[in-house]
């Protein structure tokens, strides 16, 4: 333990050199600008920024790309709360509640509250990172295909919970995100599978951005303007001192689904390719799984901002255990740093720490760094980011729109999928007409490719023998995950069971 603070305290001061300090703000500052995006997010502003790098040191280089994935990070929240436009697939759980939080007029409460979770997310993340980072590395290791599949199973059991009451028609819309995320080319066969019209375009699949925009940005403005016929009155608040004191002293009220989602998205974020995303669904869900007032969530509860965020925050330090430690990659991002390392003449692995320990040290000195400076700016920028509500909804609409369109046709340079895009905002725009969840429709689409994989690699080596994933000598941590995600699907069925019995005793007696 002495060792371990003496070398975080010689990375704190490496970090604090006036290069790397300088490299800390600007990743910072740029990340929360990229996240707050809609169409780029981490990913595409660390692979457009990574040649800026080598002009620089590695230890510099790294500590800049850290900061800006933790920027974007932060950043993902400031769209999805404003405009109700997720930045990233990172931060579509955050829109469930944030956005109606922005319209009633606590767009700086839930700024607050996302600033705050990600500053507790990431700085629980770090500490466990600087302690745990060898074991927790080889334990990520045991997560096979199985595994993996059983995990990707414990999200989808999280999802029952988004979709309220009634869970037939949740169901129904995580199926439809499903078959989405199936059109394309078979992952083993290589045959087209879903090819809609058999339209070429339709090979490359349906990205998820082209999905989310349209679902959030195109299909909840025209909810939003038929119910309203287009007069929206969004309070708009004045950022005051005793107001952010106010908004401070509700941190009591999300602080345990904050911890529990630090914990949780640190975990999920060491699994090999599972990243930040699942990690803020299954912490979502979680909250409102097990939270006193379930209702509330989807209307503006300040733990529905708080869990994701802190979840997506603590995954993306988590995501970069198994990169540093074993050289495998935990998210996308992840993978673009990764390759930077190499560029930059460092070889990732369990050999990094005892060869490079000045790099390894001086990154994991940044993270803290990183973490204030990032809050505070933060913090410090709410008055602006609240004076995107201050516009007048005629001026706001066309400007969301406008977003949708550059966003998607910027990602994918295609216009077939801006098209797309307008035609899954109208499908989204119905599938609320018709009173059915969206979001797990678009958390499915997510997942779904990385539950397929695993569980067609997990038949493929287990000779077709389902039985396999509930094996408990062979597969011990499978089958926890799994009785887990039957407990999670079986708890809003039994809520639901016991109030309609209430409610019939209710009747019966009046």
């Amino acid at each position: 333990m002495g060792e371990i603070l003496t070398l975080l305290g010689a990375g704190l001061l490496q970090a604090f050199e006036p290069l790397n300090l300088f490299m800390i703000f600007a990743g910072c500052l740029a990340g929360l600008f990229i996240g707050a995006m809609p169409g780029l997010g981490s990913v595409n502003g660390v692979a457009i920024l990574l040649p800026i790098t080598f002009l620089v040191p590695p230890t510099a280089a790294i500590i800049f790309l850290a900061a800006l994935y933790y920027g974007a990070m932060y950043g993902g929240a400031i769209s999805s709360i404003t405009l109700g436009i997720p930045g990233a697939s990172t931060a579509v759980a955050t829109v469930f509640d944030g956005r109606p939080m922005a319209q009633s007029g606590r767009a700086d409460q839930a700024l607050t509250a996302a600033a705050i979770a990600s500053f507790i997310g990431g700085t629980i993340s770090i500490v466990l990172f600087t302690l745990f980072a060898p074991p927790l590395a080889e334990f990520a290791l045991k997560f096979g295909s199985h595994e993996e599949f059983a995990l990707m199973l414990l999200a989808f059991a999280t999802f029952i919970g988004l979709g309220g009451d009634d869970i037939p028609k949740t169901i129904f819309s995580i199926l439809i995100g499903l078959v989405m995320a199936s059109v394309g080319f078979d992952i083993i066969t290589g045959q087209p599978r879903l090819v809609f019209f058999d339209l070429v375009e339709f090979q490359r699949g349906i990205g998820f951005l082209v999905l989310a925009i349209g679902i959030y940005g195109i299909g909840e403005m025209l909810w939003t303007l038929e119910h309203t016929k287009g007069k929206v009155q969004i309070e708009v608040v004045n950022v005051t001192w005793a107001r952010f004191k106010k908004n401070l002293g509700y941190v009591k009220e999300y602080l345990p689904t904050t911890t529990l989602g630090s914990g949780l998205g640190f975990f999920v974020g060491t699994l090999p390719a599972a990243g930040a995303t699942p990690a803020s669904l299954m912490s979502y869900g979680l909250a409102k799984t097990f939270s006193k007032d379930p209702d509330s969530f989807g209307k503006g509860n300040v733990s529905g901002v708080a869990a994701p965020e802190a979840a997506n925050n603590a995954a993306s330090t988590g995501s970069m255990l198994p990169m540093i430690t074993l050289g495998i990659p935990g998210s996308p991002t992840t993978a673009i740093l990764l390759g930077g390392m190499i560029i930059w003449g460092l070889r990732p692995g369990p050999l990094l720490f005892q060869n490079e320990a000045d790099f390894v040290w001086g990154l994991i000195g940044s993270m803290y760094v990183a973490n204030f400076v990032t809050v505070a700016l933060n913090l410090a920028l709410i008055p602006i980011f609240v004076r995107v509500l201050a516009m007048p909804f005629t001026v706001l609409t066309p400007i969301i729109f406008i977003l949708c369109f550059v966003g998607v046709f910027a990602t994918t340079d295609r216009m077939f999928d801006v098209w797309l895009m307008l035609v899954l905002g109208l499908g989204g725009y119905l599938m609320r007409k018709l009173n059915y969840p969206v979001a797990p429709a678009v958390l499915a689409i997510v997942l779904g490719p990385l539950a397929e994989r695993s569980l067609r690699q997990s038949l493929i080596s287990s000779r077709g023998d389902v039985t396999s994933f509930v094996n408990p000598a062979e597969h011990p941590i499978a089958l926890v995950c799994i009785l887990i995600a039957i407990a999670l699907i079986a708890y809003p069925v039994y809520l639901g069971m016991r109030r309609r019995r209430a409610n019939s005793t209710d009747a019966s007696n009046g």
